[in-house]
C-alpha cells in the first residue's frame, strides 16, 4: 500500500508527503493511535516513498524496490518486532547486537534507511528502560539518512526522553465507510459487515475479527437477550444470566455492545439521522427498545468495570449491575 492509497488518515499522509517533497525527513517518528488503522503500512509506505527507483517519493508498488520493502527483504527498511516470550520488550543485548549495528553502517543499498518498531510501546516501556537507554544516544546523536519509524498504541508507556526525539504523528480511527470497504477486500459478505464495523471502534484488525464467523452478529443479538431479560424484572432470570455470562471471555465486550445498542436507541429519540447511528443496519430491531430507559443505562454500563475490579468473582459484579439496570424505568 503506497501512502497515496491510505484511507482516512489525510492528515498523517499529507504531513509524510510534505517532508518527502522537502527532502526533510526527520530522525525520528512517533506514529501514535490504536492497532489496525494504518500505522505499519504508512510506515512501509513511507520507505517506498524514499527508496523506489521508479518514483521518487511516491513508491510504485510494483518494482523489486517497493517489493522487497513490503515483504521485509530489503536491508535499508528493517522491521525489529517485540519478542514473542515474557513481557515481550526487547533485551538490551538486542539492541547493541543486531539494532545498534545497523545504524552504524546503513544506508547499504539505497539512499536512506528505516528502522521501524511495529510495537515501540512494547517493546520499549518505560519499566524496562535499559534497552530504550542504549537506543537513545543514537536517537539523541543522528547519522544522516536514518530515521526511526515508532509505532505504539500507548506512547505514555515509553520514555519521555524517546518521545521529546520524536515528530509526532496521530492515526486516527477509520471511518465506517473505510471499515466497509476494507471488509469487502477480505470477502465479508454486506450482511455481516454492519455489526463489525459498529463494534470496530476506527480499527480494521477489530472489524476483520469481528466479522469472521458472524461474531458481532452474536454480540448484538445476545445484547438484545440480556435487553429482553431485564425486562421481565425476574431476579431468579438475571441470576442464571450473570452465571452464564460471567463465564464469556468477551464479557467486557458483550457490554460495550449492549451499551452502544443503547446509544443508538437513545440518538434515534433524538433525530440523528440513520448514518450517524452504528448499527444502522438493525435500525428495526433497536426501534422495539424504550429510549429514555436506554440513555439512562448507558451511564450505568460504564461502570462494570469499575464493578469488576472490586469484585473477584464477575458474577456478583453482574448480578448487582442487572438489578441498578432493572431498575431503571
Amino acid at each position: 500500500m503506497l501512502l497515496s492509497e491510505l484511507r482516512g488518515q489525510n492528515a498523517a499522509v499529507r504531513t509524510l508527503e510534505r517532508a518527502l517533497a522537502h527532502g526533510r525527513l526527520p530522525n525520528a517518528y512517533l506514529f501514535t493511535g490504536p492497532s489496525g488503522v494504518g500505522k505499519r503500512e504508512a510506515a512501509l509506505a513511507l520507505a517506498q516513498a524514499k527508496l523506489c527507483p521508479e518514483k521518487p517519493g511516491k513508491g510504485c508498488g510494483r518494482c523489486p524496490v517497493c517489493h522487497r520493502i513490503v515483504t521485509s527483504n530489503h536491508p535499508d527498511a528493517r522491521t525489529f518486532a517485540p519478542r514473542d516470550e515474557g513481557n515481550r520488550n526487547i533485551q538490551v543485548e538486542t539492541v547493541r547486537s543486531e539494532i545498534l549495528p545497523v545504524t552504524q553502517f546503513a544506508p547499504f543499498e539505497g539512499a536512506h534507511a528505516f528502522l521501524i518498531f511495529p510495537e515501540a510501546d512494547v517493546s520499549f516501556p518505560e519499566q524496562h528502560p535499559e534497552a530504550a537507554n542504549a537506543l537513545l544516544k543514537t536517537l539523541e546523536e543522528p547519522r544522516a539518512n536514518i530515521t526511526f519509524v515508532l509505532l505504539a498504541e500507548k506512547p505514555d508507556s515509553l520514555l519521555s526522553t524517546i518521545r521529546s526525539r520524536c515528530q509526532q504523528l496521530r492515526f486516527a480511527p477509520l471511518p465506517a465507510l473505510v471499515l466497509e470497504h476494507v471488509l469487502e477486500q477480505h470477502g465479508i459478505t454486506e450482511d455481516k459487515r454492519g455489526a463489525a464495523v459498529a463494534l470496530a471502534e476506527g480499527r480494521a484488525d477489530r472489524a476483520i475479527t469481528l466479522a469472521k464467523d458472524g461474531v458481532a452478529d452474536e454480540l448484538f443479538a445476545s445484547a438484545l437477550r440480556i435487553d429482553r431479560t431485564l425486562a421481565l424484572r425476574d431476579t431468579g432470570r438475571f441470576v442464571e444470566l450473570s452465571e452464564e455470562l460471567a463465564k464469556r471471555e468477551d464479557l467486557e465486550l458483550l457490554i460495550e455492545t449492549l451499551a452502544a445498542v443503547y446509544r443508538d436507541v437513545a440518538a434515534r429519540a433524538l433525530g440523528l439521522g440513520p448514518d450517524k447511528l452504528r448499527f444502522r443496519a438493525k435500525a428495526s430491531e433497536l426501534a422495539e427498545l424504550s429510549p429514555q430507559i436506554a440513555a439512562a443505562r448507558v451511564s450505568l454500563l460504564a461502570e462494570l468495570p469499575e464493578l469488576l475490579g472490586r469484585n473477584a468473582n464477575p458474577q456478583i459484579a453482574l448480578d448487582h449491575l442487572f438489578v441498578q439496570l432493572a431498575e431503571l424505568r
